[in-house]
Protein backbone atom coordinates (compact mmCIF):
# COMPACT_ATOMS: atom_id res chain seq x y z
CA UNK A 1 0.00 0.00 0.00
CA UNK A 2 1.44 3.59 -1.06
CA UNK A 3 0.87 6.20 0.84
CA UNK A 4 -0.58 9.37 -0.55
CA UNK A 5 1.32 12.33 -1.52
CA UNK A 6 -0.08 15.55 0.40
CA UNK A 7 -1.65 18.04 -1.73
CA UNK A 8 1.00 21.03 -1.67
CA UNK A 9 0.34 24.07 0.44
CA UNK A 10 -0.50 27.36 -1.77
CA UNK A 11 1.25 30.17 -0.86
CA UNK A 12 1.54 33.95 -1.57
CA UNK A 13 4.15 33.32 -4.02
CA UNK A 14 2.14 30.52 -6.07
CA UNK A 15 -0.68 32.31 -6.14
CA UNK A 16 0.29 35.49 -7.48
CA UNK A 17 2.93 33.79 -9.64
CA UNK A 18 6.46 32.73 -9.23
CA UNK A 19 8.37 35.63 -10.14
CA UNK A 20 6.67 38.16 -8.26
CA UNK A 21 7.59 39.53 -4.82
CA UNK A 22 5.47 39.18 -2.10
CA UNK A 23 3.25 41.63 -0.14
CA UNK A 24 5.38 41.51 3.08
CA UNK A 25 8.66 41.69 1.39
CA UNK A 26 7.89 44.70 -0.51
CA UNK A 27 6.99 46.03 2.73
CA UNK A 28 10.21 44.83 4.60
CA UNK A 29 12.44 46.53 1.01
CA UNK A 30 14.77 48.74 2.56
CA UNK A 31 14.57 52.15 0.95
CA UNK A 32 16.72 52.70 -2.32
CA UNK A 33 19.94 54.60 -0.89
CA UNK A 34 20.74 58.01 -2.17
CA UNK A 35 24.01 59.49 -3.32
CA UNK A 36 23.99 61.91 -0.45
CA UNK A 37 23.69 58.96 1.95
CA UNK A 38 26.32 56.88 0.35
CA UNK A 39 28.49 60.10 0.83
CA UNK A 40 27.89 60.35 4.28
CA UNK A 41 28.13 56.46 4.98
CA UNK A 42 31.69 56.26 3.55
CA UNK A 43 32.72 60.05 5.59
CA UNK A 44 31.74 58.31 8.87
CA UNK A 45 33.67 54.85 7.84
CA UNK A 46 36.69 57.24 7.74
CA UNK A 47 37.66 56.98 11.76
CA UNK A 48 40.88 59.27 11.45
CA UNK A 49 38.40 62.46 9.85
CA UNK A 50 35.71 61.62 12.38
CA UNK A 51 38.71 62.37 14.85
CA UNK A 52 39.16 65.46 12.92
CA UNK A 53 36.05 66.88 12.33
CA UNK A 54 35.37 65.76 16.02
CA UNK A 55 37.96 68.12 17.10
CA UNK A 56 37.14 70.87 14.39
CA UNK A 57 33.61 70.83 16.12
CA UNK A 58 35.38 71.20 19.68
CA UNK A 59 37.68 74.06 17.98
CA UNK A 60 34.04 76.32 16.62
CA UNK A 61 32.28 75.49 20.00
CA UNK A 62 35.37 77.59 22.45
CA UNK A 63 35.61 79.99 19.65
CA UNK A 64 32.24 81.03 19.96
CA UNK A 65 32.19 80.87 23.51
CA UNK A 66 35.61 82.11 23.74
CA UNK A 67 34.24 86.07 25.09
CA UNK A 68 32.57 84.01 28.05
CA UNK A 69 34.91 81.15 28.71
CA UNK A 70 38.48 82.76 28.78
CA UNK A 71 39.49 83.18 32.48
CA UNK A 72 41.39 86.49 31.83
CA UNK A 73 41.84 89.49 29.03
CA UNK A 74 44.20 88.27 26.77
CA UNK A 75 45.74 91.76 26.65
CA UNK A 76 46.21 92.18 30.30
CA UNK A 77 49.05 90.88 32.15
CA UNK A 78 51.77 91.76 34.91
CA UNK A 79 55.32 91.07 35.08
CA UNK A 80 55.30 90.93 38.61
CA UNK A 81 53.47 87.13 36.93
CA UNK A 82 55.53 86.49 33.95
CA UNK A 83 56.51 83.11 32.38
CA UNK A 84 55.14 81.12 35.27
CA UNK A 85 54.39 77.63 34.93
CA UNK A 86 51.13 76.19 34.96
CA UNK A 87 49.32 76.56 38.39
CA UNK A 88 45.82 76.64 40.15
CA UNK A 89 45.27 80.44 38.95
CA UNK A 90 47.01 80.21 35.50
CA UNK A 91 46.31 76.28 33.92
CA UNK A 92 48.68 76.90 30.92
CA UNK A 93 51.14 79.30 32.90
CA UNK A 94 51.67 82.83 31.40
CA UNK A 95 54.37 84.69 29.27
CA UNK A 96 56.71 87.18 28.97
CA UNK A 97 54.60 89.55 29.97
CA UNK A 98 52.08 88.16 32.56
CA UNK A 99 49.51 87.42 30.47
CA UNK A 100 47.64 84.27 30.59
CA UNK A 101 48.61 82.05 28.03
CA UNK A 102 45.18 79.38 27.82
CA UNK A 103 42.96 83.18 27.24
CA UNK A 104 45.45 84.00 24.41
CA UNK A 105 45.58 80.35 23.26
CA UNK A 106 41.47 80.61 23.00
CA UNK A 107 41.54 83.95 21.05
CA UNK A 108 44.35 83.02 18.57
CA UNK A 109 41.65 79.51 17.90
CA UNK A 110 39.15 82.41 17.45
CA UNK A 111 41.43 84.20 14.88
CA UNK A 112 42.32 81.16 12.99
CA UNK A 113 38.58 80.44 12.53
CA UNK A 114 37.75 83.60 11.42
CA UNK A 115 40.44 83.26 9.11
CA UNK A 116 39.48 80.51 7.69
CA UNK A 117 35.77 81.05 7.22
CA UNK A 118 36.38 84.65 5.73
CA UNK A 119 38.52 83.09 3.50
CA UNK A 120 36.27 80.35 2.37
CA UNK A 121 33.11 83.17 1.77
CA UNK A 122 35.52 85.34 -0.45
CA UNK A 123 36.83 82.22 -2.45
CA UNK A 124 33.11 81.11 -3.33
CA UNK A 125 31.92 85.11 -4.16
CA UNK A 126 34.54 85.44 -5.92
CA UNK A 127 36.41 82.60 -8.00
CA UNK A 128 33.33 80.58 -8.30
CA UNK A 129 31.13 83.21 -9.46
CA UNK A 130 33.87 84.34 -12.30
CA UNK A 131 34.53 80.99 -12.72
CA UNK A 132 30.75 80.09 -13.40
CA UNK A 133 30.57 82.77 -15.72
CA UNK A 134 34.13 82.45 -17.52
CA UNK A 135 32.64 78.88 -18.27
CA UNK A 136 29.67 79.59 -19.53
CA UNK A 137 30.18 82.77 -20.96
CA UNK A 138 33.37 81.75 -23.03
CA UNK A 139 35.05 84.27 -25.82
CA UNK A 140 36.45 87.52 -24.33
CA UNK A 141 34.73 87.23 -21.05
CA UNK A 142 36.56 84.03 -20.08
CA UNK A 143 39.58 85.19 -21.97
CA UNK A 144 40.31 88.79 -19.31
CA UNK A 145 38.90 86.40 -16.51
CA UNK A 146 41.59 83.62 -17.57
CA UNK A 147 44.43 86.52 -18.13
CA UNK A 148 43.57 88.16 -15.19
CA UNK A 149 43.83 84.80 -13.10
CA UNK A 150 47.17 83.63 -14.60
CA UNK A 151 48.85 87.34 -13.71
CA UNK A 152 47.55 86.53 -9.94
CA UNK A 153 49.05 83.25 -10.37
CA UNK A 154 52.62 84.67 -11.40
CA UNK A 155 52.91 86.44 -8.35
CA UNK A 156 53.92 84.25 -4.81
CA UNK A 157 51.57 84.38 -2.54
CA UNK A 158 53.74 84.74 0.64
CA UNK A 159 55.20 88.11 -1.36
CA UNK A 160 52.18 89.51 -2.09
CA UNK A 161 51.20 89.34 1.61
CA UNK A 162 54.28 90.55 2.79
CA UNK A 163 54.10 93.73 0.34
CA UNK A 164 50.43 94.37 1.10
CA UNK A 165 50.40 94.47 5.14
CA UNK A 166 53.46 96.15 5.39
CA UNK A 167 51.90 98.84 3.36
CA UNK A 168 48.78 98.47 5.26
CA UNK A 169 50.57 98.89 8.25
CA UNK A 170 51.97 102.21 7.03
CA UNK A 171 48.65 103.71 6.07
CA UNK A 172 47.05 102.81 9.09
CA UNK A 173 49.76 104.13 11.20
CA UNK A 174 48.87 107.54 10.44
CA UNK A 175 45.84 107.82 12.38
CA UNK A 176 45.31 111.74 12.57
CA UNK A 177 44.97 111.87 8.51
CA UNK A 178 41.05 112.19 7.67
CA UNK A 179 41.03 110.09 4.52
CA UNK A 180 42.46 106.55 6.83
CA UNK A 181 39.93 107.18 9.64
CA UNK A 182 37.38 104.61 7.77
CA UNK A 183 39.96 102.09 6.90
CA UNK A 184 40.97 102.24 10.32
CA UNK A 185 37.70 101.57 11.57
CA UNK A 186 37.18 98.85 9.22
CA UNK A 187 40.26 97.31 10.38
CA UNK A 188 38.94 97.53 14.16
CA UNK A 189 35.74 96.09 13.18
CA UNK A 190 37.49 92.76 11.90
CA UNK A 191 39.86 92.29 14.77
CA UNK A 192 42.96 93.15 13.14
CA UNK A 193 42.15 91.24 10.60
CA UNK A 194 41.83 93.31 7.45
CA UNK A 195 45.16 92.97 5.56
CA UNK A 196 45.10 89.53 6.09
CA UNK A 197 41.33 89.45 4.51
CA UNK A 198 42.63 92.01 1.58
CA UNK A 199 45.40 89.18 0.74
CA UNK A 200 43.30 86.26 0.80
CA UNK A 201 40.94 88.34 -1.31
CA UNK A 202 43.97 88.66 -4.20
CA UNK A 203 45.43 85.34 -3.90
CA UNK A 204 42.79 81.88 -2.10
CA UNK A 205 40.01 82.66 -5.35
CA UNK A 206 42.41 81.57 -7.97
CA UNK A 207 42.51 77.79 -8.13
CA UNK A 208 38.40 77.46 -7.10
CA UNK A 209 37.84 79.79 -10.49
CA UNK A 210 39.87 77.65 -12.47
CA UNK A 211 38.18 74.43 -11.30
CA UNK A 212 35.09 75.88 -11.93
CA UNK A 213 35.44 77.02 -14.94
CA UNK A 214 36.75 73.63 -16.31
CA UNK A 215 33.47 71.82 -15.11
CA UNK A 216 31.56 74.78 -16.29
CA UNK A 217 32.79 73.77 -19.72
CA UNK A 218 32.83 70.29 -19.38
CA UNK A 219 29.14 70.36 -17.92
CA UNK A 220 27.54 72.95 -20.32
CA UNK A 221 28.07 70.43 -23.53
CA UNK A 222 26.08 67.68 -21.92
CA UNK A 223 22.93 66.46 -23.61
CA UNK A 224 20.57 67.33 -20.28
CA UNK A 225 22.00 70.90 -20.58
CA UNK A 226 21.65 71.18 -24.38
CA UNK A 227 17.92 69.77 -24.05
CA UNK A 228 16.96 72.51 -21.55
CA UNK A 229 18.45 75.07 -23.75
CA UNK A 230 16.08 73.46 -26.59
CA UNK A 231 12.99 73.56 -24.40
CA UNK A 232 13.85 77.65 -24.16
CA UNK A 233 15.21 77.59 -20.76
CA UNK A 234 17.54 80.91 -20.06
CA UNK A 235 20.91 81.47 -18.75
CA UNK A 236 20.54 81.66 -15.70
CA UNK A 237 18.13 78.34 -15.22
CA UNK A 238 20.85 76.76 -16.95
CA UNK A 239 23.09 77.92 -14.60
CA UNK A 240 21.37 77.63 -11.23
CA UNK A 241 19.60 74.21 -12.35
CA UNK A 242 21.80 72.14 -14.55
CA UNK A 243 25.51 72.97 -14.14
CA UNK A 244 26.14 74.45 -10.35
CA UNK A 245 24.79 71.24 -9.00
CA UNK A 246 27.24 69.48 -10.95
CA UNK A 247 29.66 72.19 -10.19
CA UNK A 248 29.80 71.95 -6.42
CA UNK A 249 31.33 68.44 -5.42
CA UNK A 250 34.68 69.79 -6.53
CA UNK A 251 34.32 72.82 -5.02
CA UNK A 252 33.45 71.64 -1.48
CA UNK A 253 36.76 69.24 -2.16
CA UNK A 254 38.57 72.40 -2.66
CA UNK A 255 37.31 74.20 0.01
CA UNK A 256 37.83 71.77 2.54
CA UNK A 257 41.72 72.11 1.41
CA UNK A 258 42.03 75.69 1.22
CA UNK A 259 41.12 76.42 5.00
CA UNK A 260 44.45 74.79 5.97
CA UNK A 261 46.19 76.84 3.34
CA UNK A 262 44.01 80.00 4.78
CA UNK A 263 44.88 79.54 8.22
CA UNK A 264 48.95 78.68 7.90
CA UNK A 265 48.98 82.00 5.83
CA UNK A 266 47.58 83.75 8.66
CA UNK A 267 50.32 81.88 11.14
CA UNK A 268 53.01 82.71 8.71
CA UNK A 269 51.98 86.25 8.27
CA UNK A 270 51.57 86.74 12.18
CA UNK A 271 55.23 85.18 13.21
CA UNK A 272 56.37 87.85 10.84
CA UNK A 273 55.29 90.01 13.00
CA UNK A 274 53.38 91.59 9.53
CA UNK A 275 49.68 89.39 10.88
CA UNK A 276 47.35 90.29 13.02
CA UNK A 277 47.71 93.65 14.98
CA UNK A 278 48.92 93.79 18.69
CA UNK A 279 47.61 92.88 21.02
CA UNK A 280 45.22 90.27 19.50
CA UNK A 281 46.58 87.16 20.12
CA UNK A 282 47.24 84.55 17.05
CA UNK A 283 48.84 81.28 17.17
CA UNK A 284 51.90 82.71 14.89
CA UNK A 285 52.39 85.40 16.55
CA UNK A 286 52.93 83.31 20.07
CA UNK A 287 54.93 80.54 18.68
CA UNK A 288 57.06 84.36 17.07
CA UNK A 289 57.09 85.32 20.63
CA UNK A 290 57.99 82.32 22.67
CA UNK A 291 61.21 81.57 20.69
CA UNK A 292 63.60 83.29 22.16
CA UNK A 293 63.14 81.82 25.51
CA UNK A 294 62.15 78.28 24.00
CA UNK A 295 65.26 76.72 26.01
CA UNK A 296 63.40 78.47 29.45
CA UNK A 297 60.33 78.54 28.74
CA UNK A 298 59.19 75.43 26.41
CA UNK A 299 55.45 75.10 27.27
CA UNK A 300 55.01 78.83 25.59
CA UNK A 301 55.72 77.39 21.83
CA UNK A 302 54.71 73.73 22.67
CA UNK A 303 50.90 74.70 23.35
CA UNK A 304 50.07 77.20 20.22
CA UNK A 305 52.51 74.82 18.17
CA UNK A 306 50.50 71.74 18.92
CA UNK A 307 47.44 73.72 18.32
CA UNK A 308 48.13 74.45 15.06
CA UNK A 309 49.45 71.50 13.94
CA UNK A 310 46.41 69.55 15.18
CA UNK A 311 43.89 72.03 13.43
CA UNK A 312 46.01 71.71 9.89
CA UNK A 313 45.81 68.30 10.66
CA UNK A 314 41.96 67.62 11.12
CA UNK A 315 41.30 70.11 7.87
CA UNK A 316 43.71 68.32 5.83
CA UNK A 317 42.33 64.51 6.95
CA UNK A 318 38.53 65.91 6.35
CA UNK A 319 39.44 67.32 3.65
CA UNK A 320 40.83 64.27 2.50
CA UNK A 321 38.03 62.18 3.43
CA UNK A 322 35.17 64.80 1.55
CA UNK A 323 37.30 64.33 -1.55
CA UNK A 324 37.28 60.20 -1.33
CA UNK A 325 33.40 60.81 -0.02
CA UNK A 326 32.53 62.52 -3.07
CA UNK A 327 34.30 60.57 -5.74
CA UNK A 328 31.89 58.57 -7.81
CA UNK A 329 34.96 55.71 -8.12
CA UNK A 330 34.13 55.13 -4.72
CA UNK A 331 30.65 54.24 -5.28
CA UNK A 332 29.95 50.60 -4.62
Amino acid sequence: MTASNPSPVPNSGSRHGAGRPSELALLNASPPRTYLREVGDRLVRNRIAMVGLAFILALVILGISTPWVAPFDYAKGSLLTANRPPNAVNWLGTDALGRDTLSRLLWGGRVSLTVAIGAQVIVVLIGVTLGLISGFVGGWTDYLIMRTVDALYSLPSLLVAVVVMSFLRGVLAQANDPSVAGLSRLNIATGGLLGVFIVLFLTHWLTVCRLVRAQVITVKEREFVLGARSLGAGSFRLIRVHILPHVLAPVLVALSFGIPGSIGLEASLSFLGIGVTPPMPSWGMMISEALPAMRTYPLLLVFPGVLLSLTLLSFTYLGDAVRDALDPLMKR
